[in-house]
């Protein structure tokens, strides 16, 4: 598309969370911290709470990626399961053959014990759960049994839920009281700041291949506050930008291009605003036509 055009080696806004973008801004690398401390000192649960698109399956998929020797890593990317089919995914993932012929009494016989040679293996099981908001309740209750299971030392099993705010609005429910007791660490992801969103921009841009390539000081602004600070929001805004000026043939993205990705983006926080301008617009240029054709007609 338009990698020659400014000399980039890859897409340097791409939707897809790929960890080779990571950047290292403030609130992702405190979150990873956490979790890292938390993985560390053997505590049943994590919990990483943030707003959609402000990087959580990134974190996640860097967690997955940088797992230590010990660790026994088991993902589940859709949370709509059952908890019978939660232990059989947390099974899986652990490397035990479906079977149909086991209830759920011996499925969890069978995970306890295979959880205790782990745990005699020096190996460390920490089930990773994106999209936790969508746990359906009786699993979430099943979860939090799961974490019963324990040696005199520590816990045979730790979880960490990567999830929207309105996971923390269910567990404020009485019936979660027990679960909201076992979270030992949580952390709020929070937007990007201005300066964050510069650093954050300029960061890809290097990754993707041209550290050289700039967004006036001006385009940076209105991205910034456009997106309000959401990585998600800045990828598609960059990426609209990006394309604009390809089609134009220009080598640099200015205001103008942010805010004709602005406006063609659902969720921005100014596409309202530019389409109010856009109808004003639109209504004095009918005015102006509708006036000088009028005139014309008198003269």
């Amino acid at each position: 598309m338009y990698l020659s055009h400014f000399q980039l080696e890859q897409m340097p806004f791409s939707l897809t969370p790929n960890t080779a973008f990571y950047v290292e801004l403030i609130p992702h690398q405190q979150a990873f911290e956490v979790l890292q401390t938390a993985l560390s000192a053997g505590e049943g649960f994590i919990k990483i709470v943030g707003e959609v698109g402000t990087g959580k399956t990134l974190l996640c998929r860097k967690l997955l990626h940088h797992a230590q020797e010990n660790w026994r890593l088991a993902y589940v990317p859709d949370p709509c399961l059952s908890p019978t089919e939660l232990r059989w995914a947390l099974a899986a993932e652990l490397g035990l053959q479906y079977s149909g012929n086991i209830d759920h009494q011996q499925l969890q016989q069978l995970l306890q014990r295979h959880l205790m040679l782990l745990a005699a293996r020096q190996q460390q099981v920490i089930l990773v759960i994106d999209e936790a908001q969508a746990l359906p309740d009786e699993t979430l209750e099943a979860l939090r049994l799961l974490t019963n299971l324990e040696t005199e030392q520590r816990k045979l099993i730790q979880v960490v839920l990567f999830a929207q705010p309105e996971l923390d609005q269910r567990l404020q429910q009485h019936r979660f009281r027990q679960l909201r007791q076992r979270i030992s660490f949580s952390y709020q992801l929070r937007a990007m700041t201005a300066a964050e969103v510069f650093a954050y921009v300029q960061a890809r841009l290097a990754i993707a291949g041209n550290p050289q390539l700039k967004f006036s000081m001006s385009a940076m602004h209105l991205l910034a506050n456009a997106s309000r600070g959401i990585p998600r929001l800045v990828n598609l805004l960059a990426h609209k930008a990006l394309m604009l000026a390809y089609g134009k043939g220009q080598q640099s993205i200015t205001r103008g291009h942010i805010r004709a990705a602005a406006y063609d983006t659902e969720d921005v926080k100014c596409r309202r605003y530019y389409g109010l301008i856009a109808m004003v617009v639109s209504l004095f240029a009918v005015l102006v036509v509708s006036a000088w054709w009028y005139w014309g007609r008198l003269l």
